[in-house]
């Protein structure tokens, strides 16, 4: 498990216009893990069609090599998994 207050990053092609939908995930996150993250880094990249999201070094979803965005269902239970696992999602969670 990642330790508490850790960064997530969200890398977006502005070239897109995808900064909403960065800015949208980032408060989705923000507002579920108001206590167990740090905070969201918006960062634009440079390289074309690029829409990765990164936490500790670790590369939770990349646009690319899944073929579409996250949910912002699928990304808050990929973030709980690794900074909160006991922390019920609500009706986000997943069915067992």
């Amino acid at each position: 498990m990642i330790p508490t207050h850790a960064t997530v990053i969200i890398e977006y092609c502005p070239k897109c216009g995808w900064l909403l939908r960065a800015s949208w995930l980032a408060q989705e996150l923000l507002t579920t893990f108001a206590d167990e993250l740090y905070g969201v880094t918006l960062h634009p990249s440079e390289v074309a069609g690029r829409f990765t999201v990164t936490l500790a070094d670790e590369v939770l979803w990349d646009r690319k090599r899944e073929g579409r965005f996250p949910e912002p269902k699928e990304l808050k239970q990929l973030v709980r998994d690794r900074v909160a696992s006991e922390k019920s999602l609500g009706h986000s969670d997943r069915k067992e």
